[in-house]
């Protein structure tokens, strides 16, 4: 594909979108007609009761190699006040995924670099390839982190790890990234988006409504004890009202797999 269409769009059976940047020659960075066309992409798909889950990926030899440096130091002739509020406005509309009412899965193809690896650690899971390069190098480019990352990459390999990569800005291969939990594997770049595909099935295989319910437990970070039983003991009784609850139950009493409907 051209840069005139840098992001594609594929429904795949069973409620599951994937979502592609195809712009490989530049190693597919966050221009801002991408960043319009995925602004629009996640507004379209966040209203739709079909959606069983969402796959993110690239085309070439790159996830993503993170924003535009060119659109980005643009931004030095704003002021403070307006590199912050476009930087801010940049910032949430790629994080928006993280507000998608199903789980996302990153199948980071190649590169994921800066904002590439910030999208990636939006996902609710991650697949690489093994060779891939992931990191998180502002410092080397004489920046702060950006779009969350303080939080999501301690998120992913805990505040120690996180310190070490931010403060060197040092990459890691996707195999690296796999043995310190940033990714949950690392396969052959051939292999990636089937491996997320594969996930998917699984997700879009399970109840509807308790999928969608699990994700919103689980944005809640590492709740308490407490806050955790307060969540489930609301979210567990809707999902028993359910016709889906009760098919699961003749599925296991019958011994076949069940057909969840989102009913």
């Amino acid at each position: 594909m051209s840069e005139q269409e840098p992001l594609r769009i594929a429904h795949h059976p069973h409620g599951i979108t994937v979502l592609t940047f195809d712009n490989p020659a530049k190693r597919n960075p966050m221009t801002s007609r991408l960043t319009e066309e995925w602004r629009r992409a996640l507004r379209s798909l966040r209203d739709s009761p079909d959606l069983r889950a969402v796959v993110v990926t690239g085309t070439g030899p790159a996830f993503c190699s993170g924003a535009d440096l060119g659109e980005l130091g643009g931004q030095h002739d704003q002021g403070l006040a307006g590199a912050r509020a476009h930087l801010s406005g940049f910032y949430r509309t790629w994080l928006a995924v993280r507000d998608l009412p199903v789980p996302t899965i990153a199948a980071v193809n190649g590169h994921a670099v800066g904002a590439g690896l910030a999208l990636a650690l939006a996902c609710d899971l991650r697949y690489a390839a093994e060779d891939a390069k992931l990191g998180a190098p502002f410092v080397r480019l004489g920046l702060h982190a950006g779009m969350a990352t303080t939080a999501t990459l301690a998120e992913a390999v805990g505040l120690p790890r996180a310190r070490e990569l931010l403060l060197t800005g040092r990459l890691v291969s996707g195999a690296q990234a796999a043995a310190m939990g940033m990714v949950q594997s690392a396969v052959p770049a051939a292999q990636v988006l089937d491996t997320a595909l594969g996930v998917a099935e699984e997700i879009a295989a399970a109840a509807p409504l308790a999928v969608r319910l699990t994700k919103s437990g689980l944005a809640q970070g590492q709740p308490t004890v407490e806050q955790a039983l307060a969540w489930e003991a609301l979210a567990q009784p809707v999902t028993t009202t359910t016709d889906d609850f009760r098919e699961g139950v003749r599925a296991q009493q019958e011994r076949r797999r069940p057909h969840f409907t989102g009913a």
